[in-house]
């Protein structure tokens, strides 16, 4: 028993000790906070809004960033111009050593790999309720997928089986969604045992986001301990290159610091203010035609520039040395056809084209750019509604609408105490609470940000 005692006193002083590193004080990370302040806030000297040697692209999930991908860069790249994927599990992947075009759903930490004095970034913000409503609404579309299995166990397994089969990027794969879904999946299946003895019919939900019995409520999604590390505040950390995915080894004790004493979150957001503004292109999603067309002028003309004077150049060589028959030639018919194979266990992350243009560059234009991009827009959004309907067909009552966000939308948030500090992801960089005022701050910064990127096509 004396043995049982001292060991009980030895295990107890070892997790106090324990306790003394891993809980810092706000002085302590203070200093860690502003030495990764000091480190991360350098000064960029050259034109920011001359597009470097590599593009990256920076995407913030449920902004439109799909649309973009599809609508503009690959229109404007051709495959052999790509990076490898950084959208998977294999986290980063710059094999392709000449490649010109990166998007990734990492966080900025990936320029830390990359040649910075050689690349340039663009993203996309959204208004941080809306991107929430999106994030629980996919959340949900996604683990819908796995319905079609009678249990959990069942599920588990055939997704594990489709991923060995197929080296295809999923879903799962893909940061956020790789923690957000298997929760989500799981919850649905919890729910659906215990709604065995209920006699609960789908048609008599009233309210989508508080159907308890089938899905969980927004309310409890909202203040669950994985949505406040994953979701609140998620643009900001994403920006700033401090989400649970990052690349910087200190990454972890930093967000713990900012989550644990608030206010040392105005160091955050002053560094990724900074890295906004440093951004060749910044778009927002609520501004969806007037961004497009910045982009297109800003961004688009000067990667069709680009890739002229890689043609040309690689002509020149080919002539030069006709032996290594070498052909870089860019895709330039700037609209091509949308197909898309769903499949209910296993999606791809994004929406597969089929290019059967001629392989010129002179046709390609801004104006035609801008044109295809709007001609796309509505494909790419027909492809995703019938997957959203292929997702949803076992609990067909959970297929969210606009409308419904639009009624949901105050009674849930400008209410919710526990959304203190949501404005720490909007636009405006501002820790308020979500008061009519909060959120009239918000749409002022929204119509500001516009014209600042006005500013940038200006210049």
């Amino acid at each position: 028993m004396d043995q049982l005692f001292k060991l009980g006193l030895l295990l107890l002083l070892l997790t106090r000790i324990g306790n003394a590193f891993t809980h810092k004080s706000f002085d302590q990370c203070e200093t860690i906070v502003k030495n990764w302040k000091s480190s991360s806030l350098s000064d960029v000297r050259e034109d920011k809004h001359v597009l470097k040697h590599l593009l990256f692209f920076l995407h913030v999930p449920r902004t439109g960033g799909r649309t973009y991908y599809h609508c503009f860069l690959r229109k404007l790249y051709p495959s052999s111009l790509v990076c490898p994927r950084s959208y998977d599990k294999f986290r980063f992947n710059r094999s392709k050593t000449d490649c010109r075009l990166l998007t990734s759903h990492d966080d900025y930490s990936v320029m830390s790999k990359l040649p910075s004095d050689r690349t340039s970034v663009v993203t996309l913000l959204r208004n941080p309720i809306d991107r929430f409503f999106s994030s629980y609404e996919f959340s949900i579309e996604v683990a819908a997928r796995y319905m079609i299995y009678p249990n959990i166990s069942s599920a588990t397994k055939m997704s594990k089986l489709a991923s060995k089969k197929s080296k295809a990027v999923t879903t799962m794969d893909i940061w956020p969604w790789k923690y957000l879904v298997p929760w989500m999946r799981d919850d649905l299946f919890a729910r659906k045992e215990a709604r065995k003895h209920k006699s609960l019919s789908y048609s008599q939900i009233s309210d989508l986001y508080n159907a308890e019995d089938i899905v969980m409520p927004l309310i409890e999604y909202m203040r669950h301990p994985i949505a406040l590390d994953i979701i609140h505040n998620g643009a900001t950390f994403q920006v700033a290159g401090l989400t649970n995915n990052s690349n910087l080894r200190e990454a972890h004790e930093l967000r713990q610091c900012v989550i644990k004493y608030q206010r040392l979150g105005d160091h955050v957001l002053e560094v990724a203010k900074k890295r906004l503004d440093d951004m060749l292109y910044v778009g927002l999603t609520e501004s969806h035609n007037e961004s497009a067309l910045l982009f297109a002028n800003l961004v688009g003309a000067q990667v069709i520039s680009q890739l002229v004077e890689l043609n040309l150049s690689t002509e020149l060589a080919s002539n030069n040395e006709p032996a290594q028959n070498v052909s870089t030639v860019p895709d330039s018919k700037v609209y091509t056809s949308l197909h898309q194979k769903i499949s209910l266990h296993l999606k791809e992350v994004e929406v597969p084209f089929v290019d059967n243009a001629p392989k010129t560059n002179e046709s390609m234009t801004v104006e035609g750019l801008h044109e295809a991009f709007k001609k796309c827009v509505p494909e790419l959004r027909r492809v995703q509604t019938n997957r959203r309907n292929t997702s949803f067909h076992k609990i067909p009552s959970l297929n969210f609408r606009k409308e419904d966000i639009q009624k949901s939308n105050s009674r849930y948030f400008l209410d919710a105490p526990s959304w203190r500090t949501l404005s720490l992801d909007a636009p405006s960089w501002r820790t308020l609470s979500l008061t009519t005022v909060g959120m009239l701050l918000i749409f002022i910064f929204l119509l500001v940000g516009a014209r600042r990127t006005k500013l940038k096509l200006k210049l």
